[in-house]
C-alpha cells in the first residue's frame, strides 16, 4: 500500500476507531492502512468530515486543532489511543493539551530524514548528551513521531533542547545529524527534517569477524580530558582522542573505527566511558586521503600511509606530516641464506671515504642492520625535512646500499635514487661465496 494522504482512504470503524466514552482515536493497520501510515492532515480532515456527517460524533467537542498542515493539538480531552496509533502518524508533530489548563501534557515532534538510504538501514536517535540510543520503529528513511515532552503524569521528560540521529550499517557510509545541522537550538511539536543518508562504503572490505584478528585486535581508542601533545614534523600539537593503530594501514584503521562506532558498549580504552553507537565520527575518507575528526590523532599508523592522512588538532587546525618517502630493500637467496649477512645504506656523495654517513629513517634510526633471513626490509625517510648528509630537503638524492655475508654471500654494492614516492626499491643481488673459510 502507500502513505494515506486522502480522507477518502479512511473508514470509521476500520482504519479509524473513535471512542467517545474515553475520548480516544485509534489507528488500526487494516484495510487501506499499513506501516506506511497516514498524514495527520488526512486524519484531521477525516475527523472533520465524520463530525459533520455522524450525528453521534457532533455531540462531542472536536478533538483536534490544526495550527499548520504539520502541527496539531489534541484538545477537549481527546488523545491518541496507544503507541501503535502514534507510530502510524506521518508528516506531523502534535501536542496533547490538558482540557482544563490548556497546557501540554505530552508533545511529539515529527522526525523526517532527507537523503537516500537503503531500506534495511536502522536509524536511531539520542535525546540527551549522555542518553542511550533509541531505534526508529521501521528501517530505512524515517517519518515518525518522537516524544519530546511529558508532564509529571506522563513520565516527566523534557527533550526539547537536544536531538541527534545516526545511521550506521556495516558496509555503508555512516551519517549523523543534530539540531545545529538544521539551524535549530530547540524543538517543538512540528516536523523537523534532518539530512541523513547512506550509500555503499567502498573502503569497507571485511566483515566483523576479521576485527578479532591482527592488526585490528591490537588497535585501541582512548579519549582524554587533558590534551595530549603529539609531534608532527617535529612540532608539538594538542589532541584529545588517540587511536593506537598497531601499525595498520589507513584502510584497516578506518574499518576498525567504523566497527567500534557500531558497538552498544564502551569503546574508550582509558578511564572514561564512551558508547560507540552515540560517539561522534572519528575519521573519514575523501578520495584516498584519511581525514581525522577534530582532536583525533592516529598513532603508529603504517609509515607508507603517512603522506595520505590529514589530522586536525583540538583547535580544528589541519596538521599534516612532512612528506615521508618509503621503500623496500630486497635481498637474493645468497643474502637470505647467510645468517651473518648485514646491510647498510649510505649517502652516495661521500661513500668510499671515512666520512661516509649512514642514512637515517623517518624516526632518526640508522637504515642498517642484520638481514636475519628476511627477503626484504622496508624503510622510511623524511623526504621534506632531513638535511643530513648535506642533502637539500625536498629533493631526490642518491644512496649506496652495501651488503656482505660470510658463508654464502659476497660483498655487493648498489647505487639507487631516493625519490618522492612510497615505491622506492633497492635490489641487492650478491654473488655466491665459494671461498670463505673460518677454521
Amino acid at each position: 500500500m502507500a502513505l494515506i494522504v486522502d480522507l477518502d482512504n479512511l473508514t470509521r470503524g476500520t482504519e479509524v476507531v473513535f471512542d467517545t466514552t474515553n475520548k480516544t482515536i485509534q489507528l488500526i493497520k487494516i484495510g487501506n492502512l499499513d506501516d506506511d501510515g497516514v498524514t495527520l492532515q488526512a486524519l484531521y480532515s477525516f475527523c472533520k468530515n465524520r463530525w459533520k456527517l455522524d450525528s453521534d460524533l457532533i455531540k462531542f467537542p472536536f478533538p483536534l486543532i490544526s495550527i499548520t498542515e504539520q502541527k496539531y493539538e489534541f484538545v477537549n480531552g481527546w488523545t491518541p489511543l496507544d503507541p501503535t496509533t502514534i507510530n502510524l502518524i506521518r508528516y506531523a508533530g502534535f501536542a496533547i493539551k490538558d482540557s482544563v489548563t490548556g497546557l501540554s501534557t505530552e508533545e511529539y515532534m515529527g522526525f523526517v530524514t532527507l537523503g537516500s538510504m537503503s531500506s534495511d538501514s536502522q536509524v536511531y536517535y539520542q535525546q540527551s548528551s549522555t542518553g542511550s540510543a533509541t531505534d526508529i520503529i521501521l528501517t530505512g528513511a524515517v517519518n515518525q513521531c518522537v516524544k519530546i515532552y511529558g508532564d509529571a503524569s506522563h513520565g516527566l521528560i523534557d527533550y526539547r533542547n537536544f536531538f541527534k540521529c545516526f545511521v550506521r550499517k556495516q558496509g555503508k557510509l555512516y551519517d549523523q545529524s543534530e539540531l545545529s545541522a538544521i539551524g535549530q537550538a530547540t524543538v517543538t511539536y512540528q516536523v523537523y527534517s534532518f539530512p541523513l543518508g547512506n550509500s555503499d562504503d567502498l573502503k569497507i572490505t571485511h566483515d566483523d569477524t576479521v576485527m578479532l584478528t591482527e592488526p585490528y585486535s591490537g588497535m585501541l581508542i582512548e579519549y582524554f580530558e587533558v590534551n595530549q601533545p603529539k609531534l608532527i614534523g617535529g612540532i608539538s600539537y594538542d589532541f584529545n582522542i588517540i587511536i593506537s593503530c598497531n601499525g595498520g594501514s589507513k584502510e584497516q584503521v578506518y574499518e576498525f573505527v567504523q566497527y567500534k562506532l557500531r558497538q552498544d558498549a564502551d569503546i574508550d580504552s582509558g578511564l572514561g566511558t564512551v558508547i560507540g553507537l552515540t560517539a561522534n565520527s572519528l575519521c573519514k575518507f575523501v578520495g584516498s586521503t584519511l581525514i581525522g575528526s577534530q582532536g583525533v590523532f592516529l598513532d603508529n599508523i603504517s609509515a607508507t600511509d603517512i603522506n595520505t592522512i590529514e589530522l586536525y588538532d583540538v583547535t580544528n587546525t589541519k596538521r599534516t606530516y612532512p612528506y615521508v618517502a618509503a621503500g623496500v630493500i630486497s635481498f637474493n637467496e645468497n643474502l637470505i641464506a647467510d645468517l651473518s649477512a648485514v646491510y647498510r645504506v649510505y649517502y652516495a656523495n661521500n661513500f668510499g671515504t671515512s666520512n661516509a654517513v649512514i642514512l637515517k629513517d623517518n624516526d632518526g634510526v640508522d637504515i642498517s642492520g642484520n638481514i636475519n633471513g628476511q627477503s626484504s626490509i622496508s624503510f622510511t625517510f623524511d623526504y621534506d625535512g632531513s638535511s643530513l648528509g648535506g642533502r637539500t630537503p625536498g629533493t631526490d638524492f642518491d644512496v649506496v646500499c652495501v651488503c656482505i655475508g660470510l658463508s654464502t654471500a659476497q660483498y655487493i654494492k648498489t647505487q639507487s635514487t631516493i625519490k618522492r614516492t612510497n615505491a622506492n626499491s633497492i635490489s641487492m643481488v650478491a654473488s655466491l661465496e665459494r671461498n670463505f673459510i673460518n677454521v
